[in-house]
């Protein structure tokens, strides 16, 4: 089965999957020979892997599907797509991100690849916190494997899964009863995803009910703001105090550049975090090379060796 995903005439595939850490995560598969993307998708309790690949600059997506399925199913796993590749933000939307920020306008980066789903984008947030990045790749592979059947699991599946299994078979460590909390208050509707998606809520309105959610503290809280598109916020870690250091050559305590960084960056504003991201992005292609040529194990090895988180 084979459909097409309209894109902004100035999309290109290999640039907008390959622009943030997310893709390299299960059930995503970047295939950088192919330039395509596969990602698994759980369909009337089936798991179909959809592989999206793009001919030419602002072309038509072109997904094709392993298995048939449903036209209600399809049209969720093309929704679900254009989510990931923010095939909603036009040119017109990167023109104003370039215009506070010209550095990046000639390689065209604006937009930041997510999930399909806010829920999915809140919990590997969880599994990115407090630990390094091989970690955060094989958290995310054994959920999809032990709870997803191969799909990322859904707020069902994880609501009924008991946080033992979570935390011997899945890895997650501590994380194990939030994951398992704030899933059961999404399965049961006290967490509506819309609520946090609604573009007319301010930031801090949706930044303080974020950090009401088990295991969102302020990275966490920053993190999924820019997911959701707000982009005011910057989520500072120990990446951010590396970045600080070895590229803005900021010294002091780890607290001190964390707080310089944000101000480095608070003039761009309502961009901040694209334009705090692309540089560390740029960073950290030095290190491993154009990263729509990286592959997730290799990548997670140059990471640690090069003492990236």
């Amino acid at each position: 089965m084979v459909f097409g995903l309209a894109a902004p005439r100035d999309f290109v595939l290999k640039r907008d999957v390959c622009s943030y850490g997310y893709f390299l995560l299960a059930p995503n598969r970047w295939l950088p020979r192919e330039g395509a993307l596969e990602r698994v998708f759980s369909a009337s309790g089936r798991v179909v892997t959809a592989r999206v690949t793009q001919a030419r600059r602002g072309g038509e997506l072109k997904v094709a599907l392993s298995r048939s399925v449903s036209k209600s199913e399809r049209e969720r796993i093309g929704a679900g797509l254009s989510r990931m590749l923010r095939l909603d933000e036009d040119a017109a939307h990167v023109r104003a991100f370039h215009t506070l920020d010209p550095r990046w306008k000639a390689s065209g980066r604006a937009r930041l690849f997510r999930s399909p789903t806010f829920f999915e984008d809140v919990i590997k947030t969880v599994t990115s916190c407090n630990v390094t990045w091989p970690s955060t790749i094989q958290m995310n592979r054994r959920l999809c494997e032990v709870v997803g059947g191969g799909a990322f699991p859904s707020a069902d599946q994880l609501a009924r899964t008991r946080v033992q299994t979570l935390r011997a078979r899945c890895r997650v460590g501590y994380r194990d009863a939030r994951i398992v909390e704030l899933s059961r208050m999404v399965a049961r509707g006290e967490v509506d995803p819309g609520w946090f998606e609604d573009p007319g809520r301010s930031d801090e309105e949706v930044r303080a009910a974020l950090m009401e959610l088990p295991g969102i503290g302020p990275y966490a809280a920053n993190n999924i703001l820019q997911l959701l598109g707000r982009y005011a916020h910057i989520p500072l870690d120990t990446e951010s105090v590396r970045h600080g250091r070895a590229v803005l050559g900021l010294t002091g305590s780890a607290a001190s550049v964390m707080k310089k960084v944000r101000a480095h960056f608070a003039p761009f504003g309502s961009q901040m975090f694209r334009s705090y991201w692309f540089e560390m992005w740029a960073h950290y292609e030095k290190k491993a090379g154009p990263s729509w040529t990286w592959e997730t194990e290799r990548t997670a090895k140059t990471f640690t060796a090069s003492g990236m988180k």
